[in-house]
Order: structure tokens, then sequence, then C-alpha cells
């Protein structure tokens, strides 16, 4: 079984040496790193929704696609938009003509005035006639408009760029203002821990994590990321973060992988790897008086190799 708990020793300064090759063991404070399973999450998941009912006419995506800001993901047709739009074209040509109508008779009434065979107040019935006209033209030409955007907002357009993670629709579905069409996530991509709550104290914005190898294996080279944002609610005792990676963008949505995060300060004992030699299955140092103890390593990190047990503070050691 792979170890939960590995522990990584930071090392301020390196242990003196003693004259002739000899090694000062003193205990050192290392940081405890504990290994976690982290997640690939977009930092933002976007929802693509329909703004009107209707019936999906096209179908522009599909799960994995990749999909630009303000691209066309689906329109939605509403065939009663259509027959109100052409009954409104109806009204608006017979307005038009009782528009031009009212504008003869308006003009009619003007030349006879002038030539003093009309009144005043046959003048401005007309006038006013040709006012009604005209307005009556403008309200409806702007009813059009307003189904005219209606039919425009038929199209579902992605609210950002990213990827398509689902489309829970297909051509010919049936759909409600406010349904979802699908959903993207977001180019920029983060780490997201859920850790246990006693962990909560050591958790700081800034803060670096060693993440592994894609994949949950230990092999591999191990790269560096920073804890982006540390959530103020505790859920089901664990506390949340989102850590900053570079180069995540390769990764699939929901993909896990190992990371190892500080869990405190402790002391240990740690030596260079040189001073300790394995015989007939077996760790040994050598001390500087010539005799040889058992010892038992811990994690290795660079050249230096924690000892767990065999050595004490103030063992000199010599290169074997």
């Amino acid at each position: 079984m792979r170890k939960s708990l590995m522990i990584l020793a930071l090392l301020v300064a390196s242990p003196p040496a003693l004259a002739g090759g000899e090694f000062a063991v003193h205990t050192t404070e290392v940081a405890d790193k504990k290994a976690v399973i982290a997640t690939v999450e977009p930092v933002h998941q976007l929802v693509a929704r329909a703004r009107i009912g209707g019936t999906i006419a096209t179908l522009d995506v599909k799960e994995g696609d990749s999909a630009a800001a303000g691209a066309q993901i689906a329109v939605v047709a509403d065939p009663k938009l259509v027959l109100e739009m052409q009954g409104l074209d109806s009204r608006i040509q017979s307005l038009q003509s009782q528009r031009d109508k009212a504008k003869a008779d308006f003009d009619r009434a003007v030349e006879l005035q002038r030539r003093g065979v009309s009144t005043q107040v046959q003048l401005d019935a007309a006038k006013t006639a040709l006012d009604v006209a005209e307005r009556t033209l403008a309200a409806m030409g702007s009813d059009r408009d307003v189904v005219a955007q209606r039919m425009s907002e038929g199209a579902v357009l992605a609210p950002g760029a990213g990827r398509v993670l689902t489309v829970p629709v297909s051509e010919g579905s049936v759909v409600l203002p406010g349904e979802t069409i699908a959903t993207l996530a977001e180019d920029r991509y983060i780490l997201r821990l859920q850790l246990p709550e006693r962990h909560a104290r050591f958790m700081r914005a800034g803060d670096a994590v060693q993440i592994g190898a894609r994949g949950l294996e230990d092999e591999g080279a191990k790269r560096e990321g920073r804890v982006r944002l540390v959530y103020p609610e505790i859920e089901g005792g664990r506390v949340i973060a989102d850590v900053e990676v570079p180069g995540l963008g390769d990764y699939f949505v929901g993909e896990r992988t190992r990371a190892y995060v500080s869990t405190g300060v402790r002391r240990a004992i740690i030596v260079p790897r040189a001073y300790v030699y394995r015989r007939a299955g077996v760790d040994y140092a050598k001390l500087a008086d010539g005799s040889e103890v058992v010892v038992q390593l811990g994690a290795v990190q660079d050249s230096n190799v924690e000892i767990l047990a065999g050595l004490k503070d103030g063992d000199a050691l010599v290169s074997p």
C-alpha cells in the first residue's frame, strides 16, 4: 500500500561535519507533508441557457468541443414568433396605407384653407388624424422590433471561452426559458483539495504545494503549485482549498492527481545518504568509535535521508 503520509525534510542549513570526515548528528526542524488526492476543476463552470422557449432547431457543439466566448451553441426556434411577425408585417402595411391617406387628407385641407374654402376646424381634424396614424404606425413598428429581438434571442451563445462538458439536449428537443443547453468549463483550471478540518489551521493562501506526476502514482517528477484560495466554510468536516498549477490545460476535468501539503513542523534527525550503508538487507551507520548501529530510514530528499531510529542527537558518524 502506498503511504498516506510522506515526510519531506526541509533543511535550513547542512549539519556541520567534524574533522576527519566525521559527521555530527543533530535534530533539525522538518515539515510534515501529507499526501492527499486533488481534483482538476475549472475556476468557473459556465452554463449556456435558453433565453426563449421553443424547439432546438440546430445544435452546433458536442461534448469535448472548445467554444470561444460568444460562439453560437444552438438555435432555439419558436414557430409562434414567425406567425406573430407575419401578422405584425400585415398590420404595418395596413397602417402605412392609413397614414398615407391621412397625409393626403391633411395636404388637401391645407390647400383648401389657403384658398379660403375650408375652415380651421377641418384642418385641425385632418392634422389630428395624421398624427394618430403616424404614432400608431410607430407603435406597431416597436412591437415588431420586440418580436424580432425575441427571435434573435433564440441563438444560444457561449458565455465565455471554454471546453464543453455536457450537452443535455438534442436537436428537436423542446426547451423552456432558462433551461440548460450546454455546460462549459472555463479555460483556466485549478486543483481542488479537500482536507480534514484539523489541517485547516495550516493552510494559507500563497503556501507551496507539491504536485505529483499525472495520475495517482508516486513515481515521476514533482512540480510546485501555490494555494490560491482557502474557502472559509468547512463542509462535512473538510476544508476546501484551490491550488494554481501551470500546465493543467490538457487534464480532464475531474481527473485526480496526488498532492503533498504541509501539515505542521516537527523535529527529526537528517543525515547525508552517504553515511548510511546496507548489508544483508539491513541499514547501518558507523559511529566514530568504530561501532555499527542498525538504523531505520525514513523519507529521502535529494542526498539526505531521515533517520527514524538508531541514532540520537550528539552522535558522530564516519563514512563507511
